[in-house]
């Protein structure tokens, strides 16, 4: 991937700064190709100045990772990198307000006397929203470990077996097809389980006739997959059931559908939305559209009724509306989709079908 032109990208569009030192380990990985758990960059006025900080025991490992940067080595990385860019002359010094903590600025500031710490926000995650090719590939073969991972799932699921253990095979599952982790913690959620949007695994049993909502994905070289699938287990659904998974199918083409280069998040938003408030469920549904994927499993774009801002070519964002009825059960379908100036492309690609198990 290429670092260095992403470093080149962010110092072209520096704030009102000198120099930016950068401590949130995701951006820093964005900037850098480093993966390790301590770790800054200093972003400069020139390439040669740029600098990436972080401790003894990754130096071996930055040597592998991080070509064509070089490192300062110190426990207090950014204390580090504060120190060498006042070496630099820098005066005024942007800071990640979002990622760095007040006793960690108060300690730079106390440190460097003499630079001004200027607080920035969300200037590397506005460069992360628009992918690249080697970003949308990684991107690709995620879902399509997470594909295959389900696939391999399903002809397994039946009643009896505990939501756990449904979480924990499928996570093995896609392990075992190359996936270099999960995503997040897998969701399984059967039955009245399954109308609380973000569930915990239970030992609960899966019983027949259950809605069993699966939310999951795989980790491929950094980048996230997310996709949501709803069944029902052991027998055809119920008719409110079955018109439950319906509607929300629907409202999840609108929002599909309404992907597009130049589309407000908003406007993606109520796309969806409106399906599901036309039917009278609008208070069954009170969380956002989507969100964008990458390094991060939620990310910029985040696709609601209040968000402000555009869509643009290159963004990958889920769709992922859901309708819960407390008590009974719920329904969310979710790909992860890529905004391109010929129409959405899905990167998740299991049938959408409520398939019985």
């Amino acid at each position: 991937m290429d670092h260095a032109g992403r470093r080149e990208r962010l110092r072209l569009g520096l704030p009102d700064v000198d120099a930016l030192l950068v401590t949130s380990l995701t951006n820093t990985r964005y900037l850098t190709g480093f993966s390790g758990s301590h770790g800054a960059v200093l972003v400069t006025a020139r390439a040669s100045d740029d600098r990436l900080g972080t401790d003894f025991r990754y130096v071996t490992q930055v040597e592998t990772e991080c070509p064509g940067i070089d490192v300062v080595v110190d426990r207090d990385a950014a204390a580090a990198l504060a120190a060498y860019a006042v070496g630099l002359g820098v005066g005024r010094l942007g800071i990640e307000g979002a990622h760095l903590s007040v006793a960690a600025r108060d300690s730079l500031a106390m440190s460097q006397p003499g630079v001004e710490l200027v607080s920035t926000t969300g200037v590397v995650e506005s460069l992360r929203i628009a992918k690249d090719d080697d970003e949308l590939a990684a991107l690709e073969e995620a879902c399509r470990l997470s594909d295959v991972g389900l696939a391999a799932l399903l002809p397994e699921v039946r009643p009896g077996l505990t939501e756990r253990q449904v979480a924990r095979r499928l996570e093995n599952l896609m392990l075992d097809a190359g996936a270099d982790a999960i995503s997040f913690e897998t969701i399984v959620a059967a039955g009245p389980h399954s109308a609380i949007p973000h569930h915990s695994p239970t030992d609960r049993p899966i019983e027949v006739g259950d809605l069993l909502k699966i939310d999951f994905g795989a980790l491929h070289a950094g980048y996230h997959a997310d996709q949501t699938r709803t069944f029902v287990v052991g027998r055809g659904p119920e008719q409110w059931q079955a018109e439950l998974h319906a509607l929300v199918a629907e409202a999840q083409r609108a929002g599909r559908e309404a992907l597009a280069v130049g589309a407000s998040y908003a406007e993606v938003d109520d796309a969806a939305r409106s399906v599901i408030r036309d039917a009278g469920h609008a208070e069954r549904f009170g969380h956002g559209l989507g969100h964008g994927v990458g390094l991060d499993i939620h990310e910029a774009p985040f696709v609601g009724a209040a968000a402000d801002g555009i869509l643009g070519d290159r963004t990958p964002v889920t769709v992922e509306p859901g309708v819960y009825l407390p008590g009974r059960g719920g329904v969310r379908i979710e790909d992860t989709l890529v905004v391109r100036t010929g129409g959405p492309v899905s990167l998740t690609r299991t049938t959408r079908e409520l398939l019985v198990l």
